[in-house]
């Protein structure tokens, strides 16, 4: 029986890992930095209603753009495709030749990139072109509707960390252990997006807290200079 080789990447992820970080990482550290500058200056009915505020707009904020950001990149994609689809029914010989021409600079000879060429343009030219010429890939193809849930759903969970312990604690420390939780929880979002990614995790978790911690800190230095909701 032939065994298939078969190696494990992670690039077929990167469709919904790069907006679900994204949204997590948004949800946290904007819903906590909200909260952190809103208790300066507040009590704890005023820190959960502009965190639920925050939260219900961060999620919706976050989905419409992503959806729409998402969608011109398919847009593009799709004109793209079609365009060269165009061209490959107007002058097929030029566009194999054109394809030879990408083999040859990747190090093939002249005859075995012809041979090459013709061999994908017999099976499927469109598909050879877009992935060689125009670096489409399946697994980096643009899908609105699942980045637009993966940034809203993750943008509300994490988000929902923050409130949690600004619920939960004394109303006098609720600055202290938002900032001390939510830099727990960036920590635990970056190295789970690290290891979901293959990627090193002590640095993906150092880039997180520190950016989190930074504006955490300076919502609560407004708030305690201003003295009101930032």
């Amino acid at each position: 029986m032939e065994r298939r080789h078969y190696e494990e990447h992670f690039v077929a992820r990167i469709g919904w890992l790069r907006a679900a970080v994204l949204g997590a990482n948004d949800g946290i550290v904007s819903t906590a930095s909200l909260i952190v500058g809103v208790a300066a200056a507040s009590d704890r009915s005023g820190v959960l209603l502009a965190g639920m505020a925050g939260l219900a707009a961060g999620a919706l904020s976050m989905a419409a753009g992503e959806y729409v950001s998402v969608s011109s990149q398919a847009d593009t994609e799709n004109a793209d495709t079609e365009r060269e689809r165009a061209e490959i029914a107007a002058d097929p010989a030029e566009e194999l030749r054109a394809l030879a021409e990408i083999y040859e600079d990747r190090g093939l000879e002249p005859e075995l990139a012809m041979q090459v060429a013709k061999a994908l343009h017999a099976k499927d030219p469109l598909a050879a072109h877009l992935r060689d010429e125009l670096g489409f890939s399946e697994h980096t193809e643009a899908k609105p509707l699942m980045a637009a849930f993966a940034s809203a759903g993750s943008f509300t969970v994490g988000a929902a960390m923050p409130m949690a312990a600004a619920a939960l604690v004394p109303t006098a420390s609720i600055s202290l252990w938002v900032t001390v939780s939510s830099l727990i929880f960036l920590a635990v979002l970056g190295a789970v997006g690290a290891q979901a990614g293959g990627a090193p995790i002590g640095r993906a978790v150092l880039r997180v807290t520190f950016w989190g911690a930074v504006a955490m800190a300076v919502t609560y230095g407004v708030g305690k200079l201003f003295g009101a909701v930032v």
